[in-house]
């Protein structure tokens, strides 16, 4: 995307190597029979159980991160010129492999990771699990033993950069000031959740065709988690106004591109639900002539770019079997 203004050069280094993303998960009640010595009940008795425990321990039923399931992890991805945004793998991918290939691909690119309470839940959520199908990910766990960049700027530390988890850092890192995905993407003028909310995945994983529902809510949940980054940019004076309108068109033109495709009804929903919010958007809303005689000075691929680079699941998933929404 050509970005314009006066911090053009900053706005070009910091517009690079970017993965917003997110997860959606269901209980782990293969874990849960095991923890609790329930091999004899099936998933729905095991989960209640579950439940039970965990609200006698705790005064709630939502369990804690090692006791969740990956079932879908979507991401927003922004390299140089080129804007995408999906899920990794597919319908069937399982669990061990989405993870796999999450990890894999962060040794090779190690992009700076943007994320809403990916502190508090998404990650640890990884953590346990990359442990349990036992994938390796050393670039990630990197603190500055073996390259000393990462010994100030790395992935673990709550207040280094090369995660942003934006909900913590808003907060100023004060869990009684957290605010909700969902309503704080609305105040900003972008859509918010889309189709579904995280109360809902657990039942949606269990219906036919459930899954692709699942990731399509979690696409635009990396979509708003995105938007509001743009927004946490252009506050930061990393973005200019033109270089956030610029951004935001690239998002707008990816969306209207992707509409078109059989599975992208979810993304004309979330480009419709976005035009009617604009108008709460302080520089959309007030520039929305300038937004769209920006569109020609715009790279021209905005779609899937060819290079295998930037593409997340770029390597297909081994055929041998791998070992909440806030």
């Amino acid at each position: 995307m050509a970005l314009r203004g006066d911090r053009t050069e900053k706005t070009k280094v910091g517009m690079n190597n970017l993965l917003a993303f997110d997860i959606e998960t269901v209980p782990d009640t293969l874990s849960g029979r095991r923890l609790h010595q329930l091999e004899d009940l099936d998933d729905k008795d095991v989960l209640r159980i579950m439940r039970q425990y965990r609200l006698q321990s705790s005064g709630t039923e939502w369990l804690p991160p090692y006791l969740h399931r990956i079932v879908a992890i979507s991401v927003v991805r922004r390299n140089h010129d080129r804007f995408l945004v999906r899920s990794i793998g597919d319908a069937d991918t399982k669990e061990g492999d989405l993870v796999r290939i999450f990890f894999d691909w962060l040794e090779r690119h190690a992009p700076t990771l943007i994320t809403w309470n990916g502190g508090g839940f998404d990650l640890p959520v990884l953590h346990y699990r990359a442990m349990l199908h036992g994938v390796s990910a050393p670039r990630y766990w990197e603190i500055g033993d073996r390259d000393s960049s990462y010994r100030y700027n790395n992935y673990l530390n709550r207040y280094h950069y090369r995660h942003i988890d934006l909900m913590d850092v808003l907060a100023a890192f004060n869990r009684g000031s957290f605010a909700p995905l969902d309503g704080l993407a609305r105040i900003l003028g972008f859509p918010g959740k889309m189709g579904m909310d995280g109360s809902e995945v657990e039942r949606a994983w269990s219906e036919d065709g459930g899954i692709e529902r699942i990731r399509a809510y979690c696409e635009c949940d990396a979509l708003n988690t995105w938007l509001i980054y743009l927004r946490f940019e252009l506050m930061r004076g990393n973005l200019s106004n033109e270089g956030y309108l610029s951004e935001c068109e690239g998002v707008r033109q990816f969306l209207a591109e992707k509409s078109l495709e059989p599975q992208g009804g979810h993304f004309a929903e979330f480009q419709e639900a976005w035009k009617n919010h604009q108008d709460a958007d302080p520089v959309l809303g007030s520039s929305s002539g300038e937004m769209h005689s920006m569109t020609g000075e715009l790279s021209p691929s905005l779609s899937d770019p060819s290079p295998t680079e930037d593409r997340p699941e770029s390597d297909a998933p081994s055929s041998a079997p791998a070992g909440g929404d806030r």
